[in-house]
């Protein structure tokens, strides 16, 4: 379990800060978008992977920072694919109508459940003391900027979020392998 979360963090990272860096040059495209919009359903194996690997020192606070966590991320994950492979194709004033909403109310729930679970499991992280601690509160800060900025138009500072969360997921995925090939 600890190689395949490992991986689909590794991946989920690849997909989030690939399209994130090419975007400050080209804008959104399709292919980012679809990137992006598909990415994102690596997420739960990834963040799994994470608390297994510091849930006996991350106690009854933890499990509870990764059940909103995972619960978010699957919210979340509905959101960045609806965002970058449903919304991304429609006229601006179909996407406005759909925002002014049912759907806008449950982007806005995802998004708070999402950051609120992400600041949690970050904390966790922090807390337990098994992950290197600068991609531990890079997780917290830059997942957090990117629902604040999931509903904006993509800017260079949007794409640097997208990198630095890409780089915090990677690292933390990393950190979670076996030292030797032994396991």
């Amino acid at each position: 379990m600890q190689r395949f979360g490992a991986a689909s963090g590794v991946l989920l990272g690849l997909s989030i800060g690939v399209p994130g860096a090419v975007e400050a040059f080209t804008g959104e495209t399709s292919a980012t978008s679809f990137v992006l919009g598909l990415g994102t359903a690596l997420s739960a194996p990834a963040v799994t992977a994470l608390y297994l690997h510091h849930r006996a020192t991350a106690g009854r606070f933890g499990a509870a920072a990764y059940a909103v966590n995972v619960l978010g991320l699957g919210l979340f994950t509905g959101v960045a694919f609806a965002l970058n492979l449903v919304l991304f194709h429609l006229d601006e004033s179909t996407v406005d109508t759909l925002r002014d909403g049912p759907f806008g109310t449950a982007l806005l729930i995802s998004a708070v459940v999402f950051v609120a679970g992400t600041i949690l499991f970050s904390v966790s992280m922090l807390r337990s003391g098994g992950f290197p601690r600068l991609p531990a509160a890079g997780y917290g800060v830059s997942l957090t900027l990117l629902a604040a900025l999931a509903p904006l138009p993509d800017t260079p500072a949007t794409s640097l979020v997208h990198v630095l969360a890409a780089a915090s997921i990677g690292w933390l995925a990393l950190s979670v392998l076996p030292a030797s090939g032994g396991q």
